[in-house]
């Protein structure tokens, strides 16, 4: 039984694609906010392995990276007593759906899609799917008649699209969609490459010594954190500008611990970077720790299955009496 709040009026849909690597980044700027968001809205949280076959993925490794990525939301606070979590190739009406827009979306619309304009720039093999899929993007959100769909700014334009989509599909067969709202998430605290801090943490970054992943182990936190890019300063001041290290490794340790960037310029003023480096890095460690933790207990447990089959039998049935009315609306019945 869910225990969503009685205030709870407005609903919200999360996408994440199993990629294998969740970074620090992904855990302050995203994850955090999902958690944030469950106590505000009937919230949607899937991982979109559908969308993670448009570019070829070794069976084994997807499979695990799918359970692996559902353990450690889970792990990061994600309730799933507060959110519909599910797996998006267990709910067919995705793909049901995404065939009946895809026979009423213009070949112009999709061409004109910038990250389909990227990728296939850079593989001219690309298959079918990395062309299509932004209208099973556009399935999945429209399915649920949410109202809001959190993306960053580099996604804007597919929910956009989802909207014209909805849009024209209700004018050609009367309302059946809700039109979504963009909701562009953007964290107060952006977390930068250890090595390279004028870029953001990636887990496409060149160099893995910039990222920290939230599997990394601690003395593999401590090694990364304590060869972290600074300066020759040998000043503990947050200037984003001029000590663009020093300034990330301070937002590193006041999005994780209760201190303030004053607090820590006091504690360590006329101390040197590597005492401040191995504070942030406990801060991190113990993070991380109790997130690991859980993870490893859910990970291989009955739970996780468990967890999973209750949300489906829910969300299949949303999207199929959305299904069936688009098929009706169409013409498509006895």
């Amino acid at each position: 039984m869910k225990k969503f709040s009685e205030s709870v009026t407005k609903s919200i849909l999360t996408g994440v694609q199993p990629s294998g690597v969740i970074t620090l980044g992904n855990y302050v700027g995203a994850i955090r906010q999902m958690a944030k968001m469950q106590e505000e809205y009937l919230s949607y949280i899937f991982v979109v392995d559908m969308h993670a076959i448009t570019v070829p993925k070794d069976p084994k490794e997807l499979h695990q990276n799918i359970r692996s990525l559902v353990a450690l939301f889970i792990a990061c606070g994600i309730d799933p007593e507060k959110n519909f979590i599910f797996l998006q190739s267990e709910n067919e009406y995705h793909a049901n759906i995404s065939w009946l827009l895809e026979c009423n979306t213009s070949f112009g619309e999709l061409s004109r899609m910038t990250q389909f304009k990227d990728k296939s720039k850079k593989n001219v093999n690309f298959k079918a799917g990395l062309f299509t899929y932004p209208i099973l993007m556009a399935a999945d959100i429209l399915a649920y008649d949410v109202d809001y769909v959190p993306v960053g700014i580099d996604q804007k334009q597919h929910v956009e699209l989802a909207r014209n989509i909805a849009l024209h599909f209700n004018k050609t067969y009367g309302d059946t969609f809700k039109l979504p709202d963009v909701y562009i998430t953007e964290s107060q605290t952006k977390i930068m490459d250890l090595i390279s801090p004028d870029k953001k943490m990636s887990k496409s970054s060149d160099n893995e010594k910039g990222i920290i992943k939230m599997l990394d182990k601690p003395d593999v936190i401590r090694k990364k954190i304590m060869g972290a890019t600074t300066d020759s300063e040998c000043l503990i001041k947050y200037d984003p500008l001029n000590k663009p290290g020093i300034s990330n490794l301070i937002n590193i340790a006041t999005a994780l611990s209760q201190y303030s960037i004053h607090d820590i310029e006091n504690m360590f003023e006329g101390k040197n970077y590597g005492d401040f480096k191995r504070f942030v890095a406990e801060i991190v460690v113990q993070e991380l720790s109790v997130i690991q933790e859980k993870y490893y207990q859910l990970i291989d447990s009955p739970e996780l299955d468990k967890i999973l089959d209750e949300n489906i039998d829910i969300v299949r049935k949303i999207a199929k009496d959305k299904f069936l009315l688009m098929k009706k609306r169409m013409g498509m019945y006895r």
